[in-house]
């Protein structure tokens, strides 16, 4: 899961970035306004979190300009505006939830976690593909019943595979949406995570399209 979060204090975003990515999401950030677009225009998220308050374009901005643009990523505010008045503006404004500060960190990931179900058009935690079940709350895999034991970046990769059953994903598109814009590894270490991916599951779902990417497909 990609998560864009926009907040100006540098501090709450590192801590935020950092507690997201423990979570085994992949994070880019924003310190105002204006960086958030140009993030929502170049990649695509699963959910994006906006503080309110924040220089060049404030997170009301952030937000017309993604409904102008037709994009359909749950957004999540955050924000020590707590009067009554702000938090109605934001959801009339087309924002899914909506947050004050100081907040629990759990209740963060927990709200996200419910916008990203209810986008997906999934109303539990649990994905199915196959013989493999992943718990995206426990971030418990298992195949024919037996749990399986992945890396953080394992998990993700098949996580994305599995929220795009059928659908053919670039290598690109598996970086960015596993690594995020600070991807700096080897050109074939996409190739090299699939491959211990298809060896610990043990079952023959992950395909190669050739000259294409990946795709995850349910046996026939």
């Amino acid at each position: 899961m990609r998560i864009l979060i926009a907040e100006d204090e540098s501090d709450l975003n590192k801590i935020i970035v950092k507690k997201l990515k423990s979570q085994g999401y992949s994070v880019d950030s924003a310190l105002d306004g204006a960086e958030a677009i140009s993030y929502v225009n170049s990649a695509d998220y699963d959910a994006i979190i906006l503080d309110i308050m924040m220089p060049k374009v404030d997170g009301f901005g952030v937000l017309e300009h993604i409904k102008n643009k037709n994009i359909e990523t749950p957004v999540i505010f955050l924000s020590a505006k707590d009067h009554v008045d702000d938090r109605v503006k934001g959801l009339d404004l087309g924002a899914n939830d909506y947050l004050v500060k100081p907040f629990s960190f759990d209740e963060l990931l927990a709200r996200l976690r419910v916008m990203i179900r209810k986008s997906n058009g999934r109303i539990n935690n649990i994905l199915k593909v196959g013989a493999i079940e992943m718990n995206t709350t426990s971030k418990v895999v298992k195949v024919n019943n037996e749990i399986v034991d992945l890396s953080a970046k394992e998990y993700a990769i098949l996580e994305y595979l599995m929220n795009n059953v059928g659908i053919v994903l670039s290598r690109d598109q598996i970086e960015f949406n596993v690594w995020g814009y600070d991807y700096d590894g080897t050109s074939n270490m996409i190739d090299v995570y699939i491959r211990y991916l298809r060896k610990k599951i043990g079952i023959p779902l992950i395909q190669t399209v050739r000259g294409m990417g990946y795709v995850i497909r349910e046996q026939s």
